[in-house]
């Protein structure tokens, strides 16, 4: 059965050295991000954050960063390009351009957050 990042019940059990050869599959699914990750990735201030979300979202989302925000969870939905892939994903090198900042979702998929916990969209190049 072929793996389709749309539908989990295809995803492969996730195993360390797996992403070494994958294509980034997980990097072209919606991400949704916190204030302290946008924080993180410094893409606003601590003067910002404090001010409130609906004041940084029409920021960047001007800035084309983010599409959407929700109040009710906090949560700013990143920008995805045009082909599907994270915004901050390098489309030559399938590599995440901000690794060591990354948002809190990325940090804790596939093993504490995803459709399918512990298991991948695992795609080989």
């Amino acid at each position: 059965m072929k793996v389709d990042k749309d539908k989990p019940w295809t995803w492969l059990k996730y195993r360390k050295g797996l992403c070494d050869t994958c294509v980034a599959s997980c990097c072209m699914m919606p991400v949704e991000v916190h204030l302290e990750d946008l924080l993180r990735l410094g893409l606003i201030t601590q003067d910002e954050a404090d001010s409130g979300g609906k004041r940084v979202f029409k920021r960047l989302k001007k800035e084309g960063v983010v599409t959407s925000y929700r109040e009710g969870t906090g949560l700013f939905m990143l920008t995805q390009r045009p082909n599907g892939d994270c915004y901050f994903l390098n489309p030559k090198t399938r590599q995440c351009t901000i690794y060591e900042r990354r948002p809190g979702v990325c940090r804790k998929f596939p093993a504490e957050q995803g459709p399918k916990l512990g298991n991948c969209p695992y795609v080989s190049k």
